[in-house]
């Protein structure tokens, strides 16, 4: 088994996790400190470039995330846990490969160097490549009853830009399952929510939420669990069909499971009250 206490990770948070989504990472956090993970945050970060810049100006949207990837240093990889972040990045850092020449004007605008070859990870991966064992070890709570939908949405599946790196289908099936939870198959788990369309045109986002809701309540699912803080808003917020299923965060499912007593801050933040799965789970226990 993999010895977590000796590794080092840098930590992106991206703009949602450290505001709208503080619980997920919050409850992150305190899953990553449990598991001896040490996450360790970039100094002075700023948004990754999102969807917003980069319909405004690719050049602005290229030079945020190039600031960031300067700022984290060489010998440990990055970590996000946002798929829009991690999309970013990776995709900035694969365009600085293939062009020398903004790289290095990029590393004089911001007077540090850029490594092209810094490895760019999503938190399910650490889990799952530094070894499930430790999961079980460090398991306080047994998610044996839990049927939930595996929700990674449309940008964690495969971007096409991205489309030979490495990606995470089956990541959260075997972190969760590990811990006893049981995925559900027959439901949406890569349907697209509608991501930032939900701030400009809602009437095409609330559609395409209740197909994903109802795929899930058709299955008998007692949640939807995803890694993306956009997906889990839209989820919640557009969703007005008469199935209201919870809608947790990746991180508040881990953390959970491996002892976290704090969990009231973090559901009084959500739409759909997630309490009655816990209990469930109490009374599975």
């Amino acid at each position: 088994m993999s010895d977590l206490r000796l590794q080092d990770f840098s930590y992106f948070p991206g703009c949602s996790l450290a505001t709208t989504a503080g619980e997920s990472n919050r409850s992150m956090m305190q899953a990553a400190r449990i598991l001896g993970l040490n996450l360790i945050e970039l100094q002075d970060w700023n948004c990754c470039g999102s969807s917003s810049a980069q319909t405004m100006c690719k050049n602005l949207s290229l030079a945020m995330a190039a600031r960031n990837l300067s700022l984290a240093p060489p010998g440990r990889p990055l970590v996000a846990m946002c798929p829009r972040c991690l999309h970013y990045l990776r995709s900035t850092q694969k365009c600085l490969k293939s062009d020398p020449e903004t790289r290095e004007a990029l590393e004089e605008k911001w007077g540090r160097p850029i490594y092209t070859d810094l490895e760019i990870i999503h938190f399910m991966e650490v889990l799952s490549r530094y070894g499930l064992d430790r999961l079980k070890a460090n398991a306080r709570r047994s998610l044996k009853g839990l049927r939930y939908v595996p929700y990674y949405g449309c940008t964690l599946f495969r971007p096409p830009r991205l489309a030979k790196e490495r990606y995470f289908q089956g990541e959260m099936e075997n972190i969760l399952g590990a811990l006893g939870a049981q995925a559900v198959p027959d439901a949406l788990s890569y349907r697209c929510c509608g991501s930032f369309l939900s701030a400009t045109d809602p009437e095409i986002v609330t559609p395409l939420v209740q197909e994903i809701i109802g795929s899930a309540a058709a299955a008998k699912a007692d949640c939807l669990v995803t890694a993306c803080a956009m997906c889990q808003l839209n989820l919640e917020m557009r969703n007005t069909s008469r199935a209201k299923i919870p809608i947790f965060h990746f991180s508040e499912i881990l953390a959970l499971a491996l002892g976290a007593e704090d969990y009231e801050e973090w559901f009084v933040r959500h739409l759909v009250d997630p309490r009655l799965v816990i209990r469930k789970l109490a009374q599975a226990a």
